[in-house]
Order: structure tokens, then sequence, then C-alpha cells
């Protein structure tokens, strides 16, 4: 819904109207129907088989109590029901077309009342009135807990109604004005029944309309923190990750018992002489050199294995998980060569008018037991000898001292 500004225009436009002009159309309809048609199909189905075995039982009791005449005068009609509530419930048990459902139930509550009538119409006497009553009772509760659309609950009541008139004005033990009082009067109580069931529905919808404005907040919400958290990690010059994002990428990486399992690699990168590159050029152009700079060790890492992190003004680190030290190696020689290849102006740099790096190696094996923050020292230290003697250069932390593994280009 978040993606549909259209239904999220109407949700809140209806939730702007008083509770009692909400009216669902088109999609949220279709939204609304789907959300509650496994609870309704579930409440319809239990209440037919509760009416089934009610029936059941009835007829049981009637055959047993009632003078056999009488008894076998109900047996008729009384089996009419079972079968229907069952025939409905099935029907109910998975999803329909619209108007399959609304003719299902509705033909399906029709012979239901009209057999619960019947019954007391064939037994004659005290059972006439008091089966029409009792039809009357078994539509009140379905209106009252089928949650269904208002044209369907309307229809019920007045099949019900129009079943009790019809059998009342035959009822030989009271006259016309009374059949018709007696309709009048239950109408009154159904349509108020009727009524509350609407009321109940639309509480339901704006219930609805409530989840979806909820869920789109909540999703919306969730997109935000995302993006603050993506901020958070990210250095906002460069795009890549900042210091923060590499250090929660080495706690992971090296779990809890601080250890790397697979091994690894960091490389300190440093742009010799920036200093002199923003003084010559401006912070602007070194802006734009940190940039380009990022770019360039991003295109010579794996993408999707290797982490790189801007860690200060002119550094980035750089995670090698997996890696041998000639691999190590390889790659920072692979960055630095292509960094000096790029060409970037420095005109105050000592080695040459281009940009270069110097950049320290530090590896650790897998079945060595070295801390991130050990890791990061020892190349720290490869760096500074490599800006030490010369710059422009890859060098690699030994166990004593670094030593440098790869020849300074020719400047």
């Amino acid at each position: 819904m978040q993606d549909d500004p259209a239904l999220t225009s109407e949700v809140d436009r209806l939730l702007a109207r008083r509770t009692r002009e909400i009216r669902l159309k088109g999609e949220i309809n279709r939204l609304f129907r789907e959300r509650i048609w496994s609870q309704t199909a579930k409440t319809i189905r239990a209440w037919m088989v509760w009416v089934a075995l009610l029936d059941v039982l009835t007829m049981a009791l009637n055959m047993l109590m009632l003078p056999a005449a009488i008894a076998d005068s109900m047996l008729l009609p009384s089996v009419i029901l079972p079968p229907v509530a069952v025939a409905v419930a099935l029907l109910w048990r998975k999803p329909q077309a619209r108007w399959i459902q609304g003719a299902s139930l509705i033909a399906g509550m029709f012979l239901i009342l009209l057999s619960v009538a019947l019954v007391g119409v064939s037994a004659g006497g005290e059972f006439y009135e008091r089966h029409l009553n009792i039809m009357l009772f078994v539509a009140i509760t379905s209106i009252i807990i089928f949650g269904i659309p208002l044209a369907w609950t309307v229809t019920i009541a007045a099949l019900a109604l129009s079943i009790y008139l019809a059998f009342q004005l035959q009822n030989p033990a009271i006259d016309f004005g009374s059949a018709v009082a007696a309709t009048l009067f239950f109408a009154s109580g159904i349509f108020a029944t009727v009524a509350a069931r609407r009321v109940m529905t639309i509480l339901a919808q704006k219930t609805f309309l409530f989840e979806l404005r909820d869920r789109r907040r909540v999703a919306e919400l969730a997109k935000a923190n995302d993006r603050l958290e993506l901020l958070a990690k990210t250095d906002p010059l460069t795009g890549i990750a900042n210091r923060r994002w590499m250090t929660e990428t080495l706690d992971h990486l090296w779990g809890t018992d601080k250890r790397c399992l697979d091994g690894a690699a960091m490389l300190m990168c440093d742009i010799d002489f920036f200093k002199k590159l923003n003084d010559h050029l401006g912070h602007a152009e070194g802006d734009r050199c940190l940039v380009e700079v990022a770019n360039i060790i991003q295109e010579n890492v794996r993408r999707d294995r290797d982490q790189v992190a801007r860690y200060g003004g002119e550094e980035f680190l750089v995670l090698l998980p997996a890696v041998s030290e000639d691999e190590a190696i390889s790659v920072a020689e692979r960055i630095r060569k292509s960094v000096e290849d790029a060409g970037l102006p420095n005109p105050g740099s000592r080695l040459s008018h281009r940009v270069t790096l110097s950049i320290g190696v530090a590896v650790q094996a897998s079945e060595e037991a070295i801390s991130p923050e050990q890791l990061q020292r020892q190349a720290d230290a490869a760096l500074y000898l490599a800006k030490q003697s010369g710059r422009n250069r890859v060098l690699l932390h030994r166990a004593q001292s670094p030593e440098r593994k790869a020849i300074p280009s020719a400047t």
C-alpha cells in the first residue's frame, strides 16, 4: 500500500470523515474483504455446524419425548436443515466468486429458516408460533455474527420476516391484525439488529483503515531508519563505509572469540602529501581526489567479499577476508599502481605531480589468534614505515619489523 499514492490518499480521506460516513469502495473494499474473509468464513462454517447439530439433537429429543404423531410430522421438515447447513459450510471452506458466496449463503439461510418454521407449522398447536419465534431467533443470531455485506444481511432479515408473516397469516390461532402486528413488532427488533451489525461492520472497516495507515507509517519509519542507519555507517563524501561500519564488520568477522577462522588481511592506505594538495588546489579539489581514490580502491577489490572504508581524513582501510600474504600484497600493489596511473593532480607532491598512495599490509593466517585491533596496528606500523621510507609503496608487516615487499614506482 505504501507504494500506491492513490490508495494512501483514499485511506487518509476516509479516516478524515465521521465514522458513520465511512464507505469502502474499489480496491480498499477488496482488501478489506480479503482481510476478513478467513474469520467470516470460519464463523459461518461454525454456525452452520452448530445449527445442524442442534437440529439433529432436537429431532432425537422430539422422537423420545413427544407423541409419535407429532414427532413424525416434525421429522420430514427437520431433515432439510442438516444437509443444507453442511453444504453451505463446505462451500465456505475456500474463497469463491463473490456471487457464489452470496447466493449460497442466502439460499442456505432461506432453506434453514424455512425448515425451522415448517417444523412448527407441521406440528401445529403450541408448536406453530413457538417455532416461528425460534426461526426469528436463528435469523437474528446469524445477522449478529455474520460479517457479511449489508445487502446480504438485509436480504436474510427480509426472508426471515417474509416467512414469519406468510405463516402467521395462515395461523388459525390468530387473526390478520395480530399477524401483522406481530410481524411489525419483530421487524423492529430485526432491523435494529441489522443496524447494530452495520455499526459493527463500519467499526471493523475503520479499524482496517487504521491498520493500513499504521502499516504504511511503520514501513515509512522502517525505511527512514534504514536510511539513517546507512547514513550513520557511510562516509558522506565518498559514499563508502565509514570507520563505524568497518568496526562492526570486523567485530562480526572475528566473532566472540576474537579470531578470524579463515584468516584476513588489512591494507592501510594513505594519500601521499594530501595536505599539500589541499594547500595548492583547495579543499574542493581535495574532496574530488578523495572520491576518485575511493572509487579506484573499490574497483580493485572483490565487491562481494572485500570491504573498503574511509578511516580518517585521507586514510582508507581495506579488509580482505580469506587471502594469503601474496594475494594481499598483489591487491595492494594493484591499488597503488591504479591510483598512480589515474594521473590525479598533486602539484605539492615531492614524488611527482600525481596523486600516489602508501600502503601498509598486515596479514593474519587462519591458525593465528590476532584481534582486529592488533591487525590494524600492524597495518598502521607498516604504513608508517612505508611513508618513512619514501612513500608510494607497499610494505608488509613482519613479526619483528615491517619489511618492504614491493618496489616503489619510478617517479
